[in-house]
């Protein structure tokens, strides 16, 4: 995830998205005994022969023919399964977002220049923001090297919706809206929105052909604070995005209908680069980032970046358009640059003249405010704990000089942790990335493997010899490293399943007995994982999810 940028590029950002391979789709009887092996750490030998025959009969009878139809569906699709996965996973979703779909927290860690001080909000945001630009600049001008893993190509698509990005609310499904183009493209909209004590404020962060510097974005960034300073908060009309989506697009429609001039104001925020949020809190940083306040971000946005009271940043992005890896990918590279400048601006102090902000003010009625309150009390119900730890006995390098992957060390850690806390095994979820294909987002690792479970009972068996116990954690090891591979390389089985569900569902089949057997939710199946866990990466940025059910835990780390 680091950033290569290279004053002379010989590759550019994008140059390899047409040679990329299609996803691939994965032998029907090799995922069917995947998902058998995977299973069987939660089920009794009777449950178990159970769902081996349910599993026995798919593969034989409607598995087949519907294998068939999604080999079909890939001959005409470089990727099969990235609309079904966008609209599935994020746009057909009814629930609330924000705190239950969005992630929060990443950004630049500070503490090694910038560690939290008063009164520096807007001096700090002003270099942060031109980073953020400088960042923009670098993706519309292709001088952010391809990334590769090792000398394999991975697909670049997601950071084209990094800024001017966003998602529409719909009756019954939303949209995608995403403005940016590259140079040779076109244009492509420069102005950011400021959203401050529930006010919205805009300017174009680009004058003549030139990013505003920091001194520049400290003089916009200013005026709206004292426009804001003693004076009433705004209407918070914000808070609807955070609202269940046929709600929120129900009360959308309305807002345009009462006065067109609402569309403009919405149209401005959704096209905007990025949306900065300057809030008055002094934070847990990855807490307030998921849970702060409603009224300052834009839900739907594909980044609000959002400055604290004492300095720090964090963020909450709509998940729908890119993975967290992008945002940890960009909030690593600003991280870098302030580092290496110290976190100072030592250019240009020239104010150019450039109008100010201007401000976006919708026009409300009764039935607005009230939806926005009905809003806000529901995102305010929402029990989510947020808790952030840093272990410093050892890191990565005392794991690694043992020939361990760092990786696969945590995951059974948290196995471990979990079977020790609560007596029994976790369904759990990974994230596998899938970025050497053609738009390829991730796949479902399930580390919650015979093996793990084997590994957590010796290690709570007393008279077990430490060499019993090493024996039982390599071969965990070597399990987890195997099905990682095999879900990067695109022979998982979750999203494969997924793909003949979604066709069953499409057809009007009856639901195969394999997607209501006991067995399939119980062990994570239909995104019941009660460990939804992710490596952040190896950089210093941090962020996290909410948990995918309410008696379940997000569990992301670096």
């Amino acid at each position: 995830m680091t950033n290569q940028v290279s004053e002379f590029p010989t590759e550019r950002t994008f140059q390899y998205q047409h040679s990329l391979p299609p996803l691939p789709v994965p032998s029907l009887e090799g995922s069917l005994a995947k998902y058998l092996d995977a299973v069987r750490p939660f089920a009794t030998e009777e449950e178990y022969q159970v769902t081996a025959a349910v599993v026995k009969r798919f593969g034989e009878g409607i598995g087949k023919d519907l294998h068939q139809k999604l080999l079909q569906r890939a001959r005409t699709r470089r990727n099969w399964l990235e609309e079904w996965w966008l609209n599935a996973a994020y746009l057909e979703l009814r629930y609330p977002s924000q705190l239950n779909v969005n992630f929060g927290g990443p950004a630049p860690y500070l503490e090694h220049c910038w560690p939290p001080t008063e009164g520096v909000q807007l001096q700090r945001n002003s270099i942060s923001m031109w980073h953020t630009l400088q960042y923009w600049d670098l993706l519309r001008t292709e001088r952010l090297d391809p990334h590769k893993a090792g000398n394999v190509v991975l697909d670049m698509d997601q950071f084209r919706m990094l800024f001017c990005t966003c998602k529409v609310p719909g009756v019954t499904k939303d949209t995608i809206i995403n403005y940016f183009k590259t140079e040779s493209e076109g244009p492509c909209p420069s102005h950011v929105v400021v959203m401050c004590k529930g006010r919205f404020f805009s300017f174009d962060a680009v004058c003549d052909g030139h990013i505003l510097n920091p001194p520049e974005l400290l003089r916009q960034l200013t005026h709206v604070k004292q426009c804001c300073e003693g004076e009433p908060a705004g209407e918070g009309v914000a808070a609807l995005t955070s609202e269940e989506r046929t709600r929120w697009a129900k009360a959308r429609e309305y807002l345009i209908g009462i006065d067109p001039a609402n569309k403009t104001i919405l149209e401005t925020i959704q096209s905007s680069l990025f949306v900065v949020s300057l809030d008055d809190a002094k934070p847990y940083v990855t807490r307030e980032a998921l849970t702060g306040d409603p009224t300052i971000r834009w839900g739907d946005k594909s980044y609000n970046s959002i400055s604290f009271a004492d300095g720090t940043f964090g963020s909450n992005c709509d998940h729908a358009p890119y993975d967290a890896m992008v945002l940890v990918t960009q909030g690593y590279y600003v991280d870098q640059q302030l580092k290496a400048t110290d976190g100072k601006w030592k250019g240009s102090e020239t104010v150019r003249p450039m109008p100010l902000p201007e401000e976006l003010v919708f026009t409300v009625d009764d039935r607005v405010r009230s939806d926005v309150a009905h809003a806000k009390q529901q995102y305010f119900e929402t029990d989510l704990q947020v808790v952030c730890y840093a272990f410093t006995s050892f890191g990565k390098a005392a794991i690694k000089q043992r020939k361990l992957h760092p990786d696969t060390f945590i995951q059974l850690a948290l196995q471990l942790a979990y079977y020790r806390q609560h007596g029994r095994l976790g369904s759990c979820y990974e994230t596998a990335m899938t970025r050497r294909f053609y738009h390829g987002r991730t796949e479902t690792m399930r580390p919650c493997t015979l093996e793990a479970q084997n590994w957590c009972h010796t290690m709570l068996l007393p008279a077990a010899s430490v060499s019993v116990r090493r024996k039982a954690l390599l071969l965990a090891f070597n399990k987890h490293n195997k099905l990682m591979a095999e879900a990067q390389n695109g022979k998982g089985f979750d999203r494969h399943l997924l793909g003949l569900y979604l066709i069953a569902k499409e057809e009007g089949l009856p639901m195969p007995d394999l997607f209501t057997d006991p067995l399939y939710s119980k062990s994570g199946g239909g995104g019941n994982f009660t460990l939804s866990t992710s490596l952040v990466g190896y950089t210093t940025v941090l962020g996290a999810v909410a948990p995918m059910v309410h008696h379940g835990y997000g569990f992301f780390y670096l």
